[in-house]
C-alpha cells in the first residue's frame, strides 16, 4: 500500500502533524514509532502519566533511548529521549511554555505574528482568556493554583519581587520577562502527552494509521525523490513502505541520525562513519544548541514540603535580561517537589541563547543507534560570564526567600567556574541539528517550509529544524511545528 504521508515519529511533533493531516478524509496518514504504542491513554504506565513523576525520563528504563552526551571535555552525561508513543512529551515536565517574539522573529521565513494563531489553535488555556490564547484546542494548559501551588512557590515568587524581579502574569502573554508561574500541558495530574491529544481520540479515521515497534533504517531515495521508508518490524524483518510524501519527526537526535543513514549529511562525517553520501547536507549534526544548566539544592522551610499529588514539580520561573538580551536569556526554574523522597528542592539555573554550538558524531551508523552529541558547553566566554551571572541571582532569590545557598555561596568567579563545571548539566532541549534556512545558506538542511533542501517528497518537522533553541523550553513549539506543518503540507501555509 502506497501512503500519501508517511510520518517517522510520534513524538511531539509527529503526532500534531499526523492529527492534522488526518482531518482531511482523502488524505492516507502513516504514523510510525520506534517504541511501543497504545489505543486509549489508559494504557501508559503510571510513571507516564503522572506529572508529579519524572521517572519515565530515566535513560535506563524503558520508555526511553539512552543518549550520551559530552557536555563540554570531559564532562559527561546520558540523557532520556522519549520512545513511546508522544515521544519525549510523555517522560518530560509537561511545561508548556512558548518561544518568545525575539525567537520567532529571528527564523527565516517565520514570525511571531505568522505562528501565533498555531500556538492559539492548539490550546485551550483554562486561565487565561484573550486573542493570545485558545480555548477549543486539544492541549490544556493550566498553571499551579490553590492546593497545587506549594507554598515555597509563593515564597519564590515574593523574594523575586523582594530583588526588584517585576511580575510576568503570564508566561505565554508576549510581555517583557519576569517572575511568574509556569503553565503547564496537565489534566487532574495527568500529563497530557501529544499522542494523548491529538492521536488517540481519532483512532477511528480509516485514513489515520498508528503503527509501533517499527525501526526506520533509511529514507528510500529514486534520485532527488523521498519515495518511502525502510521499516524494520519487532520481528527484525525489513519492509519497504511507499508514500508520496516523507516526514521526518524522530526528534532532534533520532531524526539527523536517519538522514545520516539516508545518506544525507555532511560528507566528510558520513565516509568517516562508512555511509554512503547520496545527498550533501553539510549542517546536519552541526552547530546545534541546547540550554546548559546547573541545579542549586535548597531546603524548603516553608512547612509544606510535599506538594499534592496532581501538581507539576515545576512550578514557577524568573526569567531575567543578562544586559544585552531583553527578551530575557537567563531562566530560574523551581522544582517544588524533591527530586527523591525526603530531599530537597531545586532551583536550575540555565542559559536560554547560549552562544555556544554542539557537534554530533556519527560514530553508531545503525537502524536504532543513537549519533555522539559534544555539546560543548560554556566554550564561549560569554556564556561563561552569564552562567555565573545566573547562579549568583539565584543565589539572592535564596537568601531573600531565608533560604540557604550553600556551596556556591561567597566564591569568587575563578571558584564559582569550578564549582559549575563538576556540576554541570542539560536541559535536555536540544534543537538545530537540522535547522532551517533559505538557500543561499550553507548551514540549513531545509527550507522555512521545513522541505529538505535540494530534494523533493522529504520534509523535517521537530525540533532539529530551529535554528536555535528557544530562549523558553521547546516542548510547546515542538506542537507548532506540527500545527504548522500540515498547513504548508495541505498548502494553505505561506
Amino acid at each position: 500500500m502506497s501512503w500519501d504521508v508517511v510520518v517517522v515519529g510520534a513524538g511531539s511533533s509527529g503526532c500534531a502533524l499526523a492529527g492534522r493531516l488526518s482531518e482531511d478524509p482523502h488524505r492516507r496518514v502513516l504514523l510510525l514509532e520506534a517504541g511501543p504504542a497504545v489505543t486509549d491513554p489508559a494504557q501508559f504506565p503510571d510513571d507516564v502519566r503522572a506529572v508529579a513523576s519524572l521517572a519515565a525520563a530515566d535513560p535506563d528504563g524503558p520508555h526511553t533511548w539512552d543518549v550520551g552526551v559530552e557536555l563540554a571535555p570531559g564532562r559527561r552525561t546520558r540523557v532520556g529521549r522519549g520512545r513511546l508513543l508522544g515521544g519525549s512529551s510523555a517522560v518530560n515536565g509537561a511545561n508548556h511554555l512558548r518561544a518568545t517574539r525575539a525567537d520567532l522573529d529571528s527564523w527565516p521565513g517565520w514570525s511571531y505574528e505568522a505562528v501565533l494563531p498555531y500556538y492559539v489553535r492548539g490550546e485551550h488555556d483554562l486561565d487565561v482568556r484573550g486573542p493570545l490564547h485558545g480555548d477549543a484546542g486539544p492541549v490544556p494548559v493550566v498553571r499551579p493554583a490553590g492546593e497545587l501551588r506549594a507554598a515555597v512557590t509563593e515564597r519564590f515568587l515574593d523574594a523575586a519581587a523582594r530583588i526588584g524581579v517585576p511580575v510576568e502574569p503570564d508566561k505565554n502573554g508576549d510581555a517583557p520577562p519576569g517572575a511568574g508561574l509556569v503553565p503547564a500541558n496537565v489534566r487532574r495530574g495527568v500529563r497530557v502527552n501529544a499522542a494523548m491529544a491529538y492521536v488517540l481520540p481519532h483512532l477511528a479515521r480509516p485514513n489515520l494509521t498508528v503503527r509501533g515497534d517499527v525501526t526506520v533504517a533509511r529514507v528510500l531515495l529514486d534520485g532527488d525523490r523521498a519515495v518511502g521508508v525502510e521499516g524494520i518490524g519487532p520481528d527484525g524483518a525489513g519492509e519497504r513502505i511507499e508514500a508520496g510524501e516523507v516526514v521526518l519527526s524522530a526528534g532532534s537526535v533520532c531524526t539527523p541520525q536517519l538522514l545520516a543513514l539516508s545518506g544525507i549529511g555532511p560528507p566528510d562525517a558520513l565516509r568517516a562513519a562508512g555511509l554512503p553520501v547520496r545527498h550533501a547536507r553539510p549542517g546536519v549534526g552541526r552547530g546545534y544548541s541546547d540550554h546548559p544548566s546547573v541545579y542549586l539544592a535548597f531546603p524548603d522551610t516553608t512547612g509544606g514540603a510535599a506538594l499534592h499529588p496532581e501538581a507539576p514539580g515545576a512550578q514557577a520561573a524568573v526569567h531575567l535580561d543578562a544586559g544585552d538580551d531583553p527578551a530575557g536569556d537567563l531562566e530560574i526554574l523551581l522544582f517544588a517537589r524533591p527530586f527523591a523522597p525526603g530531599g530537597p528542592c531545586h532551583l536550575m539555573c540555565a542559559l536560554q541563547a547560549p552562544e555556544s554550538r554542539g557537534v554530533m558524531v556519527f560514530d553508531a551508523p545503525v537502524p536504532g543507534g543513537t549519533p555522539r552529541l559534544e555539546h560543548r558547553y560554556l566554550a564561549s566566554g560569554h556564556d561563561r560570564a552569564r552562567m555565573r551571572q545566573v547562579v549568583r541571582r539565584a543565589g539572592d532569590l535564596l537568601a531573600a526567600g531565608a533560604l540557604a545557598l550553600g556551596p556556591v555561596d561567597g566564591l569568587d568567579d575563578r571558584g564559582l567556574d569550578a564549582w559549575i563545571d563538576a556540576h554541570l548539566t542539560t536541559s535536555a532541549h536540544l534543537c538545530a541539528t537540522a535547522r532551517l534556512g533559505t538557500a543561499d545558506d550553507p548551514g540549513a538542511v531545509v527550507d522555512p517550509e521545513l522541505r529538505v533542501h535540494g530534494l523533493r517528497g522529504l520534509r523535517v518537522v521537530d525540533t532539529s529544524v530551529l535554528p536555535t533553541v528557544p530562549r523558553r523550553g521547546p516542548a510547546a513549539t515542538a506542537l507548532v511545528l506540527g500545527e504548522r506543518a500540515a498547513d504548508l503540507i495541505a498548502g494553505a501555509g505561506s
